[in-house]
C-alpha cells in the first residue's frame, strides 16, 4: 500500500470513530446547555472567549471582509476546527483508547473554562454543558475505537501460527500443502497432518489436501514427506480451511481470515457508528426542541407587548426631506434593514414579564429597580434619531435612522438623585450591562445635557425585535454606538472613567467617541457603467448633534459642485442630497463631502476605525458608455 494509501484509510477510519464521538459530544452538550442555560452552549461560549480575546484590528477585518455574517463564520469555523480534531483523534484511539478519551474529556474541559470565562458567566452551572458534552463524546469515542480496533485486526494478514491459512505448515497451526502423494491426507512417519488434524505415524508418502471425499494409502518412509514445500499448483486448501474454518474438526481451528469474519466485525463498528450519529441527532433536536420552548415565553411576551401612545410624539417630517432619487437610502430604515453589530453569537431572548433594570453606583441617592410594565407607565418620548456604529468604514453601511419610542434616561436619573459632573456630580460615567454581560460606557454629562437619551421601547411604532434588543435598549444622539447604545440591557451603574474600562475600552478604543461627520455615495454604484448624459448622484450624510448644512461632489480632479439637499430632519437625523452630473463616456471618480452645521468641512485625510472612528471622504469609480457608439 502506497504512502498516500496508508495516510488517507487513517484518515478514513479517524473520521469513521472520531467524528460520531464529536457530533455526540455536541449534542450531549446542546441538550444539557437547553435544561441549564441556552447561552452556556459550549459552541457559544468558546466562540464568545474568542472574540473577547481577538485584536480590534482583526474584529474590525472580519466585520468590513464578512459583514453581518461575521458570527456565523465564526462559528462554522469553530466546528471545522472541531472536526479536524476530532479526525485527529479518531486515528489516535484504536491504538490508544484511553489517550483518546482523555483528549475529548480535555476539549469539554475547554469548554467550560470557556464559559466560567465569559462575562455573563452564572457560575459553575455553565460549565455543566461542556463537560457533559465531553463525558458523553469520550464513552462514544472510546467504544467505537474498540469495535474499530477489532475490525482492523480481523483484516490483517496472520503471523506464524496466524489467524489464517499460510501456504507454509508452522507447527501443525494450518494444513501444510504437500507433494502429490496419497489421496486421503494422512501422513506416515514423516509427520504429516492429515485432513482430520491427525499426524501420521510411518511417514508414509503424504498427501494433497484436496477438496473431496478420496482415499489413499500411506506410502514409503519419506517419501513426498510435507516437511517442505509441495510443487507450485499442487494443492488447494481444505474443505474445513477454506472460509477461515481452521485445521480440522478434530484439530484447533484457526482466527477468521478476510474472507468473513473482518467482514462481520466492519459491519459491528459501522452499525455501532450509525447508531451513536442517530442517537445523538435525536439528543440534538431534543435540545433545540427544549430550547425553542425555553424561549417561548419571551416571544409570547414581545408578541403580546402593546406600546402607549407617546407623550411626546415625534415631529412630522418636513415636506421634502426624501429625495427622489432610485437607490437613495430610505430616510427612515425598516427594523429588517437595520444593521446589527455586536458580539451575542446567540440573540438574547428575554421573557418581558420578569425583566428587571437596576440603578445603582456613585451619587444615587435613591437605587431604583424597575420592570417594564413600570418604564411603559412614564410618559414616553418618540424622536427620529440616527445611530452609526464605529466600525462603518468610510462609505460604508452601518448607519440607519429610526423612530424610537422610550423613556427620557435623564429623568430616571436625576429622580435617582444623579447630578452630572458639571453641577458638583462624583460619577462622570454611565455604564450600561447587558444581559450577556456586554459593558458600555457613557459620559454622564452627554446624557444629561439635553438631547434624547433614551431607554427605548420601540422603533417604527412596534416593540423592538429581539435583534434590536427586546424588551429595552439604550439610544444616545451623538454617540457611536459602542459608547452608548447598549441593547438588551440590564443595569445601569453610575461610576468614574479612572474606576472602570467597559468592554470595548479594554480593547484599546476610546473611552469617548462623537461621531464623526460623513457623507456617501449611494448611486452610481462603485464600477456601475451608467449611460452618458445626465446621471442622478444622490446619498446621505450624517454629523448628529450637528446637523448637515451643505454637501458638495467633485469628478475626478475638478472643482466642488453643490448638491442639492433635502429638507433636514433634526440635527439627529442624516440628510439626504441629490447631484445632476453631466456625464461624458469614460472612466470618472466621485468624490463627497459634508459640512456639518458648525462650519466645520469633512476632513480628506483617512483614518481606520480603531479607536474613535473611521474618517475621509467616500469616492466611487464609474464608466460611462457612450450609447451611440457600436
Amino acid at each position: 500500500m502506497s504512502t498516500l494509501r496508508r495516510i488517507l484509510d487513517r484518515a478514513a477510519h479517524g473520521a469513521a470513530c472520531g467524528l460520531p464521538a464529536a457530533f455526540t459530544a455536541l449534542a450531549a452538550a446542546e441538550l444539557a446547555a437547553a435544561l441549564v442555560r441556552p447561552e452556556a452552549g459550549p459552541v457559544t461560549v468558546v466562540g464568545g472567549a474568542a472574540i473577547d480575546r481577538t485584536p480590534a484590528p482583526v474584529k474590525d477585518w472580519a466585520i468590513r471582509s464578512f459583514g453581518e455574517a461575521d458570527k456565523l463564520v465564526l462559528q462554522v469555523g469553530i466546528l471545522a476546527a472541531l472536526a479536524g480534531c476530532a479526525v485527529l483523534v479518531g486515528v489516535l484511539a484504536p491504538r490508544r483508547r484511553l489517550v483518546g478519551a482523555a483528549l475529548v474529556l480535555a476539549f469539554g474541559a475547554v469548554g467550560a473554562a470557556a464559559a466560567l470565562s465569559r462575562p455573563d458567566s452564572r457560575g459553575a452551572v455553565d460549565a455543566l454543558p461542556s463537560l457533559a458534552g465531553g463525558a458523553a463524546g469520550a464513552v462514544a469515542l472510546y467504544l467505537l475505537a474498540g469495535l474499530a480496533g477489532r475490525a482492523a485486526e480481523s483484516a490483517r494478514p496472520a503471523a506464524a501460527g496466524g489467524a489464517h491459512a499460510d501456504p507454509v505448515a508452522v507447527g501443525g497451526a494450518c494444513p501444510a500443502p504437500v507433494a502429490v502423494g496419497g489421496a486421503h491426507g494422512r501422513g506416515g512417519a514423516g509427520g504429516g497432518t492429515d485432513a482430520d488434524g491427525r499426524g501420521g505415524a510411518t511417514g508414509g508418502g503424504g498427501s494433497t489436501a484436496t477438496t473431496g471425499t478420496a482415499t489413499g494409502s500411506a506410502g514409503a518412509p519419506g517419501a513426498g514427506s510435507d516437511e517442505g514445500p509441495a510443487p507450485v499448483g499442487t494443492v488447494t486448501a481444505d474443505a474445513d480451511t477454506a472460509g477461515g474454518g481452521g485445521t480440522g474438526a478434530d484439530g484447533p481451528r484457526t482466527a477468521p481470515g478476510p474472507g468473513g469474519g473482518d467482514r462481520r466485525a466492519r459491519r459491528t463498528f459501522l452499525a455501532a457508528a450509525l447508531a451513536t450519529t442517530a442517537a445523538a441527532t435525536g439528543a440534538g433536536v431534543l435540545g433545540r426542541t427544549l430550547t425553542t420552548r425555553r424561549a417561548r415565553g419571551a416571544v409570547t411576551s414581545r408578541e403580546a407587548l402593546r406600546l402607549p401612545a407617546p407623550a411626546s410624539p415625534a415631529p412630522p417630517l418636513p415636506a421634502g426631506s426624501a429625495v427622489r432619487v432610485p437607490g437613495v437610502a430610505a430616510f427612515t430604515t425598516a427594523d429588517r434593514d437595520f444593521y446589527r453589530v455586536d458580539t451575542a453569537l446567540v440573540v438574547p431572548r428575554i421573557d418581558a414579564g420578569t425583566w428587571r433594570l437596576g440603578l445603582r453606583g456613585k451619587g444615587v441617592a435613591r437605587p431604583r429597580t424597575y420592570s417594564l410594565a413600570d418604564l411603559l407607565a412614564r410618559p414616553l418620548v418618540e424622536r427620529d434619531i440616527t445611530l452609526t456604529c464605529v466600525s462603518n468604514e468610510v462609505g460604508g453601511p452601518y448607519v440607519g435612522t429610526a423612530r424610537w419610542l422610550g423613556v427620557p434616561l435623564a429623568e430616571l436619573l436625576r429622580e435617582a438623585g444623579v447630578r452630572p459632573p458639571s453641577r458638583g456630580g462624583p460619577a462622570d460615567q454611565l455604564v450600561a450591562r447587558s444581559v450577556d454581560g456586554m459593558t458600555i460606557g457613557t459620559p454622564v454629562e452627554d446624557v444629561m445635557d439635553g438631547r434624547d437619551a433614551l431607554l427605548a421601547v420601540g422603533i417604527n411604532g412596534a416593540p423592538l425585535s429581539f435583534e434590536r434588543g427586546f424588551p429595552v435598549r439604550m439610544v444616545v444622539p451623538g454617540l457611536y454606538g459602542y459608547v452608548s447604545a447598549c441593547k438588551w440591557i440590564e443595569e445601569i451603574e453610575l461610576t468614574t472613567f479612572a474606576d472602570f474600562d467597559a468592554y470595548w475600552v479594554r480593547r484599546k478604543w476610546a473611552r469617548r467617541a462623537p461621531v464623526k461627520t460623513q457623507s456617501r455615495i449611494d448611486t452610481p454604484r462603485p464600477f456601475s457603467r451608467p449611460a452618458a448624459g445626465v446621471v442622478m448622484v444622490g446619498g446621505v450624510a450624517w454629523a448628529q448633534r450637528r446637523g448637515i448644512a451643505r454637501v458638495e461632489v467633485r469628478v475626478d480632479d475638478g472643482p466642488w459642485q453643490d448638491a442639492r439637499l433635502a429638507a433636514q430632519g433634526s440635527v439627529d437625523t442624516w440628510r439626504q442630497w441629490s447631484y445632476a452630473w453631466r456625464a461624458t463616456p469614460g472612466g470618472h471618480t466621485l468624490t463627497v463631502r459634508a459640512t456639518d452645521g458648525t462650519g466645520a468641512v469633512q476632513t480628506e485625510r483617512r483614518t481606520r476605525t480603531v479607536p474613535d472612528g473611521a474618517s475621509g471622504r467616500h469616492s466611487v469609480f464609474v464608466t460611462v458608455t457612450d450609447p451611440e457608439s457600436p
